[in-house]
């Protein structure tokens, strides 16, 4: 539940269409304007079932197991095990983004659930050529067009 900074930004979108605006190409659906929601402040929020407690990604408005209505948004602590790694070598110009030597795409198995999982990308200081499947990670948080985005860091060991 890592937040980097304790100023929040849920302000700037009161309204569906600011949300809509704000994350512009991302998808905003009425399922999913509530986790955009929790992402500006700095919160990673996953759909669990209020029934049979599984957890949902992306969010959808009925449980896949038990076919319950009643899906509420809770936040994760965002630990977990990188599942998938892809490296793109072209894309559009992004801040912080490095394309020449393989900008990482990681999916992420979170600790809540066996088959959880959340994909983004890394922190910039985590060295490309210690990505890796199986490489413990933990949520972080950067900016990038000026909205709060989840990235992972290497875990660190308590």
């Amino acid at each position: 539940m890592a937040k980097n900074s304790e100023e929040t930004t849920s302000n700037v979108a009161d309204s569906d269409e600011q949300l809509i605006e704000l994350f512009a190409g991302h998808g905003i659906t009425r399922d999913n304007a509530a986790h955009f929601r929790g992402r500006l402040d700095r919160q990673l929020l996953m759909a669990r079932c209020g029934d049979c407690g599984r957890w949902q990604h992306p969010t959808r408005p009925m449980c896949p197991a038990c076919w319950s209505w009643d899906m509420q948004l809770e936040e994760v602590a965002g630990r977990g095990t990188i599942h998938l790694l892809m490296k793109l070598h072209q894309g559009p110009a992004a801040d912080g983004v490095d394309y020449e030597g393989g900008h990482p795409v990681i999916t992420v198995e979170l600790e809540e659930q066996p088959a959880l999982r959340f994909t983004s990308t890394v922190t910039a200081d985590f060295p490309t050529d210690q990505v890796a499947i199986g490489t413990p990670v933990e949520l972080e948080w950067t900016e990038r067009d000026g909205i709060p985005m989840p990235v992972f860091a290497p875990a660190v060991s308590s």
